[in-house]
C-alpha cells in the first residue's frame, strides 16, 4: 500500500488512473523522485507526511509533520457526532412545529466545538455533513491550524468553521455550544514503547501523549467541555481500551455515559451527556 501512494504520489494521479494503465513507464525524473521518496520511507517518515495527503471521511486532506496523521479509527467520533444530532432533529422539528403554531422562535442553531483540531479532520467531515451547524475548531499549535484553515479552503468550507489559537475551550464562550467533540492526545508515557516508532519518531508528541497517565488532557477538557456547553449538550471524545475504566469514572457525574468500542471491539469513543441544572 505504502509503495502504491508513494507512485501515486510520483505520478500525481489517483489510484483509478494507476490501475487503468499498468503499461505506464517511468520518465528519469520520475524515477528519480519515486526513488527519494523510497528512501525517505525507508527511515521511517510516514508515507501520508511524504505525499503530504491522507484521506478522511472522503475528504482529501493536505497533511504536514506538524499534525497527527487522521486515522480511520477517528471516524467512529465522527459517526457518534452523527448519531447524536440525528437524535436531535427530532426534538428540533418538533420545536419548529411549535413555532409553527405559535410563533415562538427555536431555541438556537446548532453549535459544535471541535478541540485539538490539527489538520481539521473533524471539523471539515462535520461541516461537510451538518451544512447549517456552526462550527469552531481550536488548537494550541498555530502551525496546526495553518494546516486546518488550508483544508478548509480547499475544501470550500472556511466560512463554515472558525478556527482558534487555544489551549482546549479556553477562548471559546460559555455556555454555548450544543456539543464538544475532540480527539485529544491520551497515551501514556509508560506506553511509549508500544506506539509504532515512525508515530513516536515523527507525529508531534504533544497530540499523542498526554502524560504519565495517559489522562492529563482529558481531565482538564472534561470540567472545560462542562462550562462550554448548554445544559443537556453532548461531550464525545476518542480514547484507548487501556484507560476505558478511568475515563468512565471521570465522567460519574455525566448523564447518559457510553463507552463505544471500534471495528475491532477496543474502546475508542466515550459519550457523555450534561446534566441539566
Amino acid at each position: 500500500m505504502n509503495a502504491e501512494l508513494l507512485i501515486m504520489f510520483t505520478l500525481d494521479c489517483d489510484r483509478a488512473y494507476l490501475y487503468a494503465h499498468p503499461e505506464r513507464e517511468l520518465t528519469p525524473d520520475e524515477t528519480q523522485r519515486y526513488e527519494e521518496a523510497l528512501a525517505r520511507r525507508a527511515t521511517g517518515v510516514p508515507a501520508q507526511y511524504i505525499t503530504g495527503h491522507q484521506e478522511f471521511w472522503g475528504l482529501d486532506l493536505i497533511l504536514s509533520p506538524a499534525v497527527l496523521i487522521p486515522r480511520p479509527e477517528t471516524e467512529h467520533v465522527v459517526e457518534a457526532v452523527l448519531e447524536l444530532i440525528s437524535s436531535l432533529g427530532s426534538k428540533q422539528s418538533q420545536e419548529q412545529d411549535q413555532r409553527s403554531r405559535t410563533g415562538v422562535p427555536a431555541s438556537h442553531d446548532l453549535r459544535i466545538a471541535d478541540v485539538g483540531t490539527g489538520s481539521g479532520a473533524i471539523a471539515l467531515a462535520l461541516a461537510k455533513e451538518l451544512p447549517t451547524a456552526e462550527i469552531h475548531a481550536t488548537d494550541i499549535s498555530a502551525a496546526a491550524l495553518e494546516v486546518a484553515r488550508a483544508n478548509a479552503a480547499r475544501h470550500e468550507l472556511t466560512s463554515r468553521i472558525k478556527f482558534h489559537l487555544a489551549d482546549l475551550l479556553g477562548a471559546l464562550p460559555a455556555p454555548s455550544f450544543d456539543i464538544v467533540v475532540s480527539n485529544p492526545p491520551y497515551v501514556s508515557d509508560s506506553e511509549e514503547e508500544s506506539v509504532q516508532l515512525e508515530v513516536r519518531k515523527f507525529e508531534p508528541r504533544h497530540a499523542v501523549f498526554a502524560g504519565p497517565t495517559g489522562l492529563e488532557v482529558i481531565e482538564r477538557l472534561i470540567p472545560q467541555a462542562r462550562e462550554a456547553l448548554r445544559p443537556g449538550g453532548w461531550l464525545v471524545f476518542e480514547i484507548s481500551g487501556t484507560i476505558a475504566d478511568r475515563v468512565r469514572s471521570l465522567l460519574s457525574a455525566w448523564d447518559e455515559v457510553a463507552i463505544r468500542n471500534d471495528l475491532q471491539g477496543i474502546a475508542r469513543v466515550a459519550v457523555a451527556r450534561k446534566i441539566n441544572p
